[in-house]
């Protein structure tokens, strides 16, 4: 792969007026300071630091990695820690220590992986004959378990959209047991009213679970707004550097946070230590790299919004964003995170052209790290979420989940303005289609190019590709999760 240049345009640093910097943004979205934690201290003092009365005044600065299965026992039945590496670990233990301070809680209780802690808690919470809600708009692995795991266990689930309130109200039944909701959603972006959802599941004795893996609890504390659980992918912006797989589950309810450990110790499902390491090593700098991946993405959704060739743009700091005073009231800080999801003119083998073609952001199946990443839901991370739920909620075939880093907002501007340049021809293409075939025709644009009419070559094996891809629905090889 050649090296990313950027056009002569681009190198000058000159942004368009409206991109300028955050601070030339909408006046009522205008950043704002982080509120402090219930110990008065900062979310970034916590992060770095973890709960200031377990800071020892000698041994190492770093949390060392104990990389030991087993600890010696002063005698039969007597011990002063931990016994064995499947049940708890020093080192998963600091994490653990650090996560659960961030949002006023107990210690988190940490896994190996997001699905893994979701599973645990599952477990935890449901059995065979119990009814869980789940919002439709979701990461496509919870959809998965839900749909291929639990509902065989017994465990069924209805899908609804959670951003209307009534509609989570009117699905609850007497065997409902637990709501599970992901805001912002993955990867449409779409909000859910927390405290509203709370109020709900309070008056029905049930459950509220909140992915908040989009924000972490730097820019949102789903349990001060009356959630009862937080479930986190730590693989993703709380590491943020790609380098260790985790997940987490934080509640204040410490009666489930045993259960959730007793089923963790059952299972086997605990985080590796040295993966523990490095996630701490990444929650250090969380606060920080959120708020310039947030400034950057602000920066690049605005010239998004503003590109001749780009059909959709979703991302809650844009003043046209549908449930942007909600955005505003329940994210911390006046920002919004470092995910955004668009779609160019085209449809899908635009979409496909333009992942192709992109140098400097990369093409991954991931979300959440100091890189740019790009990712096609409707073949990766959603593949196995069945088609008309991916569409109900606005997960098109052409949808680009845009995952921004802490590079220069105007380098990444540049490649997205020479891949968008790149994907031209497929939108051409979409469009002469459009006009002369048959929308029930199976015949692709390959075909067309046999019957005569010019096609570019590309275009259509970007057709052809993601076309392929996506009607395997969960079957092609790049699905790893």
């Amino acid at each position: 792969m050649s090296a990313f240049k950027q056009p002569a345009s681009a190198q000058s640093r000159t942004s368009p007026a409206c991109c300028s910097s955050l601070e030339s943004a909408d006046p009522g979205h205008a950043e704002t300071p982080l509120p402090p934690l219930a110990t008065g201290l900062s979310p970034s003092t916590t992060a770095l630091h973890g709960p200031l009365h377990l800071r020892r005044s000698t041994g190492p600065l770093i949390t060392p990695i104990t990389q030991s299965t087993t600890f010696n026992q002063r005698r039969v039945g007597e011990c002063d820690g931990p016994t064995y590496s499947r049940v708890g670990n020093p080192t998963v233990d600091q994490l653990e220590a650090v996560l659960g301070s961030l949002e006023d809680a107990p210690p988190s209780v940490c896994f190996a992986t997001g699905l893994a802690a979701e599973t645990a808690l599952f477990l935890a919470l449901l059995k065979a004959g119990d009814h869980a809600i789940v919002a439709d708009a979701i990461y496509g692995g919870t959809v998965r378990l839900f749909r291929q795991v639990l509902n065989e266990l017994g465990i069924t689930a209805t899908f609804v959209d959670a951003s209307d309130p009534s509609a989570v109200a009117a699905a609850i039944t007497k065997n409902t047991r637990l709501v599970f909701i992901e805001t912002p959603a993955n990867p449409t972006l779409k909000i859910t009213d927390i405290a509203a959802i709370s109020r709900i599941t309070k008056a029905a004795g049930v459950t509220l679970v909140v992915d908040n893996t989009f924000l972490t609890p730097a820019l949102q504390r789903p349990l001060d707004l009356g959630a009862d659980v937080t479930v986190y992918s730590t693989t993703k912006h709380i590491e943020g550097h790609s380098t260790s797989l985790g997940g987490a589950i934080t509640s204040r309810d410490e009666k489930l946070l045993e259960r959730v450990r007793w089923i963790r110790k059952c299972t086997g499902n605990i985080q590796a230590p040295f993966n523990a390491f490095l996630t701490i090593q990444g929650l250090k700098t969380l606060p920080l790299r959120l708020k310039e991946q947030s400034r950057n993405a602000q920066v690049i959704a605005e010239w998004l919004a503003g590109h001749h060739q780009v059909q959709t743009v979703y991302y809650p700091g844009l003043a046209d964003f549908p449930q942007r005073e909600l955005a505003a009231r329940q994210h911390l800080g006046g920002l919004h995170g470092g995910v955004i999801a668009f779609e160019i003119k085209g449809g899908t083998e635009a979409g496909a052209a333009l992942l192709n073609a992109a140098r400097l952001c990369r093409l991954v199946e991931h979300v959440g790290s100091v890189e740019t990443l790009l990712t096609h839901p409707a073949s990766m991370t959603h593949a196995d979420v069945p088609r008309e739920q991916r569409l109900r909620v606005g997960l098109t075939d052409g949808l680009i989940r845009l995952s921004v880093g802490i590079e220069d907002p105007q380098d990444i501007i540049a490649d997205l303005e020479q891949a968008i340049a790149a994907a031209r021809p497929a939108s051409i293409v979409h469009r002469a289609a459009a006009e002369t075939f048959d929308p029930g025709d199976e015949h692709d644009h390959v075909h067309a190019h046999h019957a005569g009419r010019r096609v570019p070559d590309a275009a259509a094996q970007a057709r052809v590709q993601v076309k392929s891809t996506v009607q395997t629905n969960g079957g092609a090889a790049c699905i790893s999760r």
